[in-house]
């Protein structure tokens, strides 16, 4: 396994972006393609499933990169306003696109609840130019306010989605979502992680561990990435 780089990144606004990237000792000049993974609102880049994620892909031939909010390096546990955070986001992406020593031919942007939630609104908005998008977690309405959908941008989105959804998910009512899927346009994919939270931690009288959830997640991402290669 090829070690993970630390890389610092200009922020819009002064500062650095810290990012880590898991760059793969086999990576194919033919394929080029890179995996962007944002953190959801409580954790942070260094969380199990992402770095579980970005040394997965990596050991697959895909360059990952991962990297942190501006509020998480600077430890403070609320999260930036979407402008920051739309930034930040947009900073990374520009810099590993563009960079000579990367240069991806195709990008897959990721993220883990909020970030996922900030990496769609871009895709939605023309931001990236990307050949799909993965949805861990996607926080599609508040806790117990299922009324109030964060989904209108969803429909404007045209690239491929992968969506990782836990049936005991309070930010995602499995129904409402399918529901929502159903009327969007663009190719989308739904794995449904049975007993999962929105963490995709199992219910405590479940036999099922995290490694196993994640070797779940991890076998089906590289399927539809390998689909994704082939078109």
């Amino acid at each position: 396994m090829a070690a993970d780089e630390y890389v610092f990144i200009p922020a819009e606004h002064g500062g650095k972006i810290s990012t880590l990237v898991s760059f793969p000792q086999n990576y194919d000049a033919s394929r080029k393609t890179a995996v962007i993974l944002a953190h959801g609102a409580g954790n942070d880049m260094f969380n199990p499933l992402l770095v579980h994620m970005a040394h997965v892909l990596e050991q697959a031939g895909y360059l990952c990169v991962r990297f942190n909010f501006p509020y998480r390096d600077r430890a403070r546990r609320n999260p930036d306003s979407d402008d920051v955070l739309m930034a930040t986001w947009l900073s990374v992406y520009q810099f590993f696109k563009n960079h000579p020593a990367y240069q991806p031919e195709r990008v897959v942007v990721a993220g883990k609840s909020l970030g996922g939630r900030i990496a769609s609104q871009a895709v939605a908005a023309g931001l990236f130019d990307v050949s799909g998008l993965i949805l861990l977690g996607y926080p599609l309405h508040p806790p117990g306010k299922k009324d109030i959908l964060r989904d209108a941008h969803l429909h404007r989105i045209d690239v491929p989605m992968l969506f990782f959804e836990g049936s005991h998910d309070p930010f995602c009512d499995i129904t409402i979502l399918k529901d929502v899927l159903s009327r969007i346009k663009a190719p989308w994919t739904l794995e449904v992680i049975e007993g999962g939270d929105h963490s995709f931690k199992m219910q405590v009288a479940s036999s099922v561990t995290d490694e196993q959830v994640y070797a779940s997640i991890l076998g089906k991402t590289l399927s539809w990435l390998g689909n994704l290669d082939s078109q």
